[in-house]
């Protein structure tokens, strides 16, 4: 049970920083960790929230890089939904020029997973056939965005023609509601029988053997997540017959298996930020009103990102 409640003021330590939050995404891991079902369990009691924004309170000793009153965007396993929240510095990163504080809580987790999905996992080159599932989410909608900017002919596929339509604003060449079109068939008729070059789903369920089969050989399936509450099982045969790559990514991992390609990124990143890249924000919520934003992003009601209004 969730409940909002006073909790003592965090104190700043050696090598951490105290950030007064501003704004709080909410992301579909943060509903898995309060429902007791991500990878990762918190003991009780505990307060959620993995992605925020806002304005350094305080730096420890040895923290150097960030000031009183700098403007950050940062991460964290849970303790978002709060105030303030106490982080290793090496979890912030300045908000780029020209973000809000909103855009900027929403900003961090989903483009960094949508960019690596695409580039470092996927190995997406300009021109390729790229397939986003779940295209109106929150890492949906990033991943359509970036693979249209980098030069990617994007299928958005989507549960209803409402929500493709999104895919389509952000940079989508063509749109597939998979709800009531074959995905297979429509993926391989919109691609002229050649099939997808790289498959990213954060979707999971019955979408994603359809989506396998869609590929060409020798092209790339990223598994991201399974939103759909779903772990589909797939006959390993199509990936044998097919010489389908698929590769599973976990943003909260990649840091410690390939950093350099994380150094990479933020850069990148911050060059198609000053060119306009922005989050998809659906709507912004106060604090109280958490549970109510928790539900959209466990029912897949957003448009992208939800986000709470903290300070």
């Amino acid at each position: 049970m969730l409940e909002l409640r006073e909790v003592p003021e965090p104190q700043v330590k050696p090598g951490k920083v105290v950030v007064a939050v501003s704004a709080a995404a909410v992301n579909f891991p943060d509903v898995l960790t309060v429902a007791d079902r991500y990878q990762v369990r918190v003991p009780l009691p505990f307060i959620p929230g993995s992605e925020f924004a806002g304005r350094v309170l305080s730096v420890g000793e040895g923290v150097t890089g960030f000031a009183p009153g700098d403007e950050v965007m940062g991460s964290t396993h849970s303790g978002a939904f709060c105030e303030q929240v106490a982080v290793p510095a090496s979890s912030l990163r300045p908000v780029p020029p020209g973000l809000s504080l909103a855009e900027a809580a929403a900003f961090g987790v989903t483009f960094s997973t949508a960019y690596h999905a695409l580039t470092t996992i996927g190995e997406m080159s300009p021109g390729d056939w790229v397939v986003v599932l779940g295209a109106a989410g929150g890492v949906g909608t990033a991943a359509v965005d970036l693979a249209a900017r980098l030069g990617g002919r994007v299928i958005a596929a989507a549960s209803t023609p409402e929500r493709v339509a999104i895919g389509r604003e952000l940079g989508a060449q063509a749109g597939i509601a998979y709800d009531r079109e074959d995905l297979k068939a429509r993926i391989r008729e919109i691609t002229g029988g050649a099939g997808a070059d790289v498959v990213v789903d954060p979707v999971g369920g019955p979408y994603s053997e359809q989506a396998l089969r869609s590929v060409r050989w020798g092209g790339r399936f990223v598994c991201v997540g399974f939103a759909a509450g779903e772990i589909p099982r797939i006959p390993l045969n199509l990936v044998l017959l097919k010489g389908v790559q698929v590769r599973g990514f976990e943003i909260r991992t990649l840091a410690d298996h390939r950093p350099d390609e994380v150094a990479r990124s933020w850069p990148e990143l911050a060059k198609l930020t000053a060119a306009g890249l922005r989050p998809r924000i659906s709507e912004v919520l106060p604090l109280a009103e958490v549970v109510t934003a928790l539900e959209r992003v466990a029912a897949r009601q957003a448009h992208g990102k939800i986000v709470l209004e903290v300070g």
